[in-house]
């Protein structure tokens, strides 16, 4: 058991040293190994100098004063005579065309034919009279607005007066009108007052009579057939007495009844007269409120009969204008026909050929165009402000592979704001002399101003993301296995270029910037140096 428990010690002492010794390998290569994985780059410091500032671009060359060859109407192509490129003098033909009506003619002919059958249409279905036609001719659209605004008038005073007469009729609010109705209701009270006053006058008479009859039969039961009806408190001396005192309050009590009736009598045809008088000023407002519809309703129709008059006058009207302006656009047309050939109005050199045979020209887009004899050509493409402000109307410009062209001159002939940006931008146009044809495109560099700066660095160095321009720039820290190199960003904004280095701001001259990489770099990560291992 001793000897298997030395030997298992043995083996465990061993695999111990060799870890131990591939733990030592590994920490003391670990960095070359990592560096070998990192990516490499090369780096230079900032430095401070001179830049000579290009400013690069591209632009079309346009004819300078381009002449355009215009048709005024529609016309098929027979042939074209010369192409694009070709040189011509003033009168040489450009393009033949088919021999026949344009268009344009054609729908003017048309439009006049319409606008004629229409006119005598209209003249025959409205019936018009002899006199309209020529009313038409004469009257102002200001006299016919004058008549209406006249018999609108007339017809709002008369419904007006119709609604007033209306009210004095319902409501009986004319001052007349109310004192026949304050007289007759004054005569219906009376008469009211005289009936009940000459009712009471005859109850009280009946019971007058009622009475003389009743004492009248007793006192001749006494006297003459011997009776005794006396009342038990009356004397006959009393009932004789009351007999008298009677027949007199009868005579009274008629007299009294007969007044009362007069009275009454009186009071009742007081009340049928203003009764009367009212009727009859009613009747009369209503007769005068009939009167007032009547008039509304002429006013009216003279106001409708004027509407269809003038409408129909002004009908006329705008259709012998549509005559005449239909008439006028065929003078025009047939006048602006042209011949079957289109000629070069100017000596030049055709830039543009848009005529093709069997096909239709129309002054929508020009025939051809011309680049007029003697004249140049230009071009513009736009720059930064701060661009802009490094350069100067005259400077001359330089083009990209100038030695495939033998006289071509590129001057700068004006700054100024670019309409899609005036804010940030200039447009610059060139003027462009040698030879060279619109349409083609020239690349070339302008500016000879030199300026220090205290950051220059390699243009292979400036970066751009969403965020702006930048440079990555190597940072050292120190570790236990050596020195490690981070790239870190640093945003910039460059000032001024040439073909090989920028020069920028934000930075302070002394940083260590990358240039190149054998891979991809971002901000953050560990980097190597190139011959630095």
């Amino acid at each position: 058991m001793s000897e298997k428990g030395t030997k298992r010690r043995e083996w465990v002492k061993n695999v111990a040293i060799i870890f131990l010794t591939v733990l030592l390998i590994l920490t003391f290569f670990s960095r070359t190994i990592q560096n070998y994985s990192l990516p490499e780059v090369a780096a230079q410091y900032v430095q401070s100098g001179t830049i000579t500032a290009k400013i690069r671009g591209t632009g079309t060359v346009e004819s300078g004063d381009p002449y355009e060859v215009n048709v005024t109407e529609t016309r098929k192509v027979a042939s074209v005579a010369v192409k694009a490129g070709d040189t011509v003098q003033e009168g040489d033909v450009l393009v033949y065309l088919e021999d026949s009506e344009s268009e344009e003619l054609k729908t003017a002919q048309k439009a006049l034919t319409d606008a004629r059958e229409a006119y005598d249409k209209a003249i025959v279905q409205k019936d018009v009279e002899s006199g309209m036609v020529q009313e038409s001719n004469n009257v102002s659209t200001t006299s016919y607005r004058q008549q209406l605004n006249a018999a609108q008038r007339a017809v709002k005073n008369a419904q007006n007066e119709v609604n007033r007469l209306q009210r004095e009729s319902t409501n009986l609010t004319g001052n007349a009108s109310n004192e026949l109705l304050e007289a007759y209701r004054s005569a219906q009270n009376a008469m009211n007052d005289a009936t009940a006053a000459a009712t009471a006058a005859k109850n009280h008479y009946d019971n007058i009579v009622a009475q003389y009859d009743y004492y009248s039969g007793i006192l001749e039961d006494v006297t003459v057939s011997g009776g005794n009806l006396l009342p038990t408190d009356m004397t006959l001396e009393d009932v004789e007495k009351r007999v008298n005192e009677l027949a007199q309050q009868q005579i009274d009590a008629q007299r009294a009844m007969l007044d009362t009736q007069a009275s009454a009598a009186n009071a009742t045809l007081n009340c049928e007269r203003a009764k009367a008088n009212l009727d009859s000023s009613q009747a009369s407002a209503n007769g005068s409120l009939e009167v007032a519809k009547a008039l509304l309703a002429d006013e009216e129709r003279k106001l409708e009969e004027l509407s269809a008059r003038i409408n129909t006058v002004l009908g006329i009207e705008g259709l012998y204008t549509d005559l005449q302006e239909a008439q006028e656009a065929y003078d025009e047309a047939l006048e602006k026909s042209v011949d079957s050939v289109i000629t070069a109005k100017i000596a030049g050199t055709v830039t543009t050929m848009n005529a093709v045979a069997g096909k239709e020209v129309s002054a929508a887009t020009p025939v051809a165009i011309l680049q007029p004899e003697g004249k140049g050509y230009s071009m513009s493409f736009t720059v930064t402000n701060e661009q802009a402000q490094r350069l100067s109307v005259g400077d001359r410009a330089d083009l990209v592979n100038s030695w495939r062209y033998d006289d071509v001159e590129v001057t700068l002939a004006n700054i100024r704001p670019d309409t899609t940006n005036p804010g940030a931008n200039k447009l610059l146009t060139f003027n462009v002399t040698g030879s060279v044809t619109a349409g083609q495109s020239l690349s070339v560099s302008v500016g000879q101003r030199s300026a220090n700066y205290d950051a220059i660095v390699p243009n292979s160095a400036i970066r751009e993301d969403n965020n702006g321009k930048f440079v990555l720039v190597v940072e050292s820290k120190s570790s236990p296995l050596g020195n490690r190199y981070i790239a870190t960003r640093m945003s910039v904004e460059v000032q001024a270029s040439d073909d090989t280095q920028s020069a920028v701001s934000g930075l302070s001259g002394s940083e260590f910037v990358i240039t190149t990489s054998t891979k991809p770099v971002e901000a953050g990560q560990l980097v190597r140096l190139a011959n630095n291992s």
